[in-house]
């Protein structure tokens, strides 16, 4: 399937998200919106330019409204953090655009993915603003985060990121949790590993959760890797995948977590995040998810205060 892809937003995050989908090659048609017009033509002009180097694709500048016709629409809008900035202090500065842009996609057909931060508050904004489905409104959640993990994982174990096998849940952010008790080298779990410490765990973490601030100090935002994961995403809905990943959507139950969009194991396709999967987890992994989701809920609120 060739989809028509929509990426709302042409700042740094946005133009990557479209050169890598664009050499992904999951796109027919690839559509970019920018409140500044001029920008987004200017960078569909440019992608077109190189089209001699992927696969078949039209590359256009469109009006937002056109964004309802997409099979996917990739919400990229929005400022980027400040040096030890958290992801929340985006949160008003961000939430009105989300939400105006909701309201536009009301009763869209297609997938929604967020990746402007903070992603799983905007994920519910969006949701919420759209009268959407929750499968239907994912944000890129914990994706990198895994992706942080793995990398760091591979590179104290001297081995490749496929052989790790860890994830991270709850909130894109300060309060994500490292699942450590479920982590695997292949087959074999982390903790009984030659060598592995149990103690070397949240250091570890915490440079995951610092990965986004030590690279918005040196070069004011980050881009690249979140360009990688949306591109990935877009992948498992274009070709159906029903790939297990943890993506941050409005729960409805799992865990035991209710209207808070956050970050679980949840099975992609053509239909969305439909099927969301507990993961095991040790009894200080399950209460620092549940103080990721109060936090989460409690952002959000903040915003009708």
């Amino acid at each position: 399937m060739k989809a028509r892809i929509g990426i709302i937003g042409t700042g740094w995050v946005g133009t990557s998200v479209a050169f890598s989908t664009l050499l992904a090659g999951h796109a027919g048609e690839l559509w970019l919106h920018d409140l500044r017009g001029d920008v987004a033509e200017g960078e569909a002009m440019d992608l077109a330019d190189g089209a001699a180097f992927y696969r078949r694709c039209a590359v256009h500048a469109v009006a937002l409204e056109q964004m309802r016709e997409a099979d996917i629409v990739v919400l990229a809008a929005g400022r980027n953090g400040r040096p030890d900035e958290s992801r929340l202090d985006l949160l008003r500065d961000n939430a009105r655009s989300a939400a105006d842009i909701g309201r536009v996609l009301a009763g869209f057909g297609g997938i929604v993915l967020v990746v402007t931060n903070p992603v799983d508050v905007l994920t519910r904004v969006v949701a919420e603003a759209g009268g959407l489905a929750p499968e239907r409104v994912i944000g890129t959640g914990t994706l990198l985060d895994t992706a942080r993990l793995r990398e760091r994982l591979a590179g104290r174990l001297g081995l490749s990121t496929q052989s790790i096998h860890a994830q991270v849940v709850g909130e894109h952010g300060d309060s994500s949790v490292m699942l450590w008790s479920g982590a695997r080298v292949s087959g074999l779990a982390l903790r009984d590993w030659p060598g592995w410490q149990a103690g070397e765990e949240p250091a570890l973490g915490q440079q995951v959760r610092r990965a986004a601030y030590e690279v918005i100090q040196r070069k004011g935002a980050t881009n690249h890797a979140i360009g990688l994961v949306t591109a990935e995403l877009i992948g498992c809905i274009v070709n159906d995948e029903h790939r297990l990943l943890p993506v941050s959507r409005v729960q409805q139950g799992a865990c035991g977590i209710q209207g808070v969009a956050l970050s679980l194991p949840a099975v992609v396709g053509r239909g969305g995040a439909a099927r969301v999967v507990e993961p095991a987890m040790d009894e200080g992994e399950r209460e620092a998810l549940m103080a990721s989701a109060r936090l989460l809920g409690t952002a959000f609120d903040a915003l009708s205060g």
